[in-house]
């Protein structure tokens, strides 16, 4: 199975990707491809549509993504040209979250023959940067039905069916229940939950928090 660590769009309140700024003195995406290395994972790519992202030992899948976002739940183009067409079992490990170790190992151990997809799950830990849940991966062993999933995940966008700009768990909805299921609320049951300090990163405040806690734990 290839690694494809996501890290395209734009996000217009940043003036580099969220994916090259320092943790612990490391590019997020460096420390993400090294976890995945020290898990025993061989087959690692980057995907994106921007520069900066060559010099990380990995290949570089360039592709147009369309994905504008200017503030939170404000944005253009379709979130799910996160996925690289790849039409192959792949795990897409979302590049601006910052991983532990142990979320990296069970993100890798995880074994599915459909989709597995990954988030936060509350009850959140006290220091934790968010109050909200935050998604980190999909692993895809049948790609037919991602591919399916991406389709209906489109029409039922143009078709006004979300209550706000579609992300992952809106994706994650369409595949766990089908394009005419509840397409809005979220299933906490449904996907493996990742419940330490693993975080995206919306602000720079929140990088020196999460390095307070992953050296609590690493």
């Amino acid at each position: 199975m290839k690694y494809i660590v996501t890290c395209g769009g734009v996000y217009r309140k940043w003036k580099t990707p969220r994916q090259l700024l320092l943790f612990r003195g490391e590019p997020i995406v460096a420390r993400t491809v090294r976890l995945l290395r020290e898990n025993g994972v061989e087959d690692i790519a980057i995907s994106s549509n921007l520069s900066g992202f060559d010099g990380f030992g990995v290949p570089v899948l360039v592709h147009e993504n369309g994905y504008d976002a200017t503030a939170y739940n404000d944005s253009r183009g379709d979130w799910c040209d996160v996925f690289y067409p790849l039409d192959a079992p792949a795990c897409y490990v979302f590049g601006d979250v910052i991983f532990s170790g142990d979320a990296v190992r069970r993100i890798v151990e995880t074994q599915t023959d459909d989709i597995a997809f990954f988030g936060s799950r509350p009850p959140f830990a006290r220091e934790y940067p968010k109050h909200w849940i935050e998604p980190f991966a999909f692993k895809v062993q049948d790609w037919r039905h991602l591919r399916r999933a991406v389709e209906d995940f489109k029409r039922c966008d143009r078709e006004g069916r979300f209550n706000r700009r579609p992300i992952a768990w809106e994706m994650w909805n369409i595949i766990s229940r089908g394009p005419d299921g509840d397409v809005n609320t979220i299933d906490y049951d449904s996907y493996v939950a990742i419940n330490d300090w693993t975080c995206d990163v919306d602000k720079p405040d929140e990088i020196p928090l999460m390095e307070m806690m992953s050296a609590r734990e690493e």
